[in-house]
């Protein structure tokens, strides 16, 4: 993570947390203020945020090592609204309820003040379900120019070295060119962490010894990226246990692209993706990072209530 912390300290951005009256959040915003790695920006009632901070012992203070925002005494209500309501009325919403819902969801005041320039990031997700936070981001922030989806990813630090796997939350049954996509922006993501990726496509398929449509969709994806990114190492369709052996795998398939130990894990659909993030997250005893929403046309980032820092 050092690369990342690094280039944080570099340029310090304004980080806005939709649940700051959360004690978890409280922490965290505590240690983005100690390794100066962050301007927090926090949502919440301001008299339970002040009494957090002091039942807790942290040093933090209000105007000095951080920024409050009371949802029922913000000063850009008006803007903020006039904001939301012009992103959100061809969405069923009438202006009136696009009001309530600003002042009464912080998920969708964060990705308004995020939408409107006035944070460079935000995180949300401790408290509620992944889905509806990702539908206000969606909805409000949106994707970045010449992305089609959303995707998310997460990571394990592990004694072995770091994982990288998705999609773990937002794409439930990816298409094949929806998989080239998803390769291609968590391939970026992986550069940022400091790391060059080696991307696997995983299945119950080894290079072609089934044509279920699951396999016959990870090896249409794995075309679409060497037609498109010719010089990224990535090979599949193949096992997890060929992905993180070379001796395995040359041993089946000598030709392979791919020269060393995957890091980069690409599963047929969301159900495989999770369920094996949170298998090596509990078994592996290593440092789980994420979900990282990618594609989004800001920095946006929504947690799982289960993050513990």
């Amino acid at each position: 993570m050092r690369p990342v912390f690094d280039r944080a300290r570099e340029e310090l951005r304004r980080v806005v947390y939709a649940e700051g009256h959360e004690e978890r959040i409280l922490e965290v915003v505590q240690q983005a203020i100690d390794q100066r790695i962050a301007i927090p920006l926090l949502i919440g009632r301001r008299e339970k945020i002040l009494q957090r901070i002091k039942s807790l012992a942290l040093r933090m203070r209000e105007g000095v090592d951080f920024e409050l925002l009371d949802p029922f005494d913000n000063p850009n209500f008006e803007r903020y609204a006039e904001a939301l309501f012009s992103r959100v009325q061809r969405r069923g919403y009438s202006f009136k309820e696009a009001r309530e819902s600003l002042r009464q969801n912080h998920t969708v005041l964060a990705s308004v003040m995020l939408a409107v320039g006035e944070a460079d990031a935000m995180i949300c997700g401790t408290v509620g379900r992944y889905c509806t936070h990702l539908e206000y981001v969606s909805e409000i922030v949106g994707t970045e120019n010449g992305v089609n989806k959303l995707t998310s990813m997460n990571a394990l630090v592990l004694q072995s070295g770091t994982l990288f796997m998705a999609d773990t939350y937002v794409q439930e049954e990816p298409t094949a060119e929806d998989l080239a996509e998803i390769i291609s922006l968590c391939a970026e993501e992986v550069l940022w962490f400091g790391i060059e990726p080696e991307v696997a496509l995983l299945s119950h398929s080894n290079f072609g010894s089934h044509d279920s449509p699951s396999a016959v969709k990870m090896r249409e994806a794995l075309a679409l990226v060497q037609a498109r990114m010719p010089d990224l190492e990535v090979e599949g369709e193949m096992h997890a246990d060929l992905a993180l052996s070379e001796q395995l795998r040359t041993g089946r398939f000598p030709n392979s692209r791919l020269h060393d130990r995957a890091n980069l894990l690409i599963m047929p659909n969301q159900d495989a993706a999770n369920v094996a993030f949170n298998l090596l997250k509990v078994l592996g005893d290593g440092i789980a990072i994420g979900p990282i929403l990618i594609g989004c046309a800001k920095s946006a980032h929504v947690v799982t209530p289960s993050v513990v820092s």
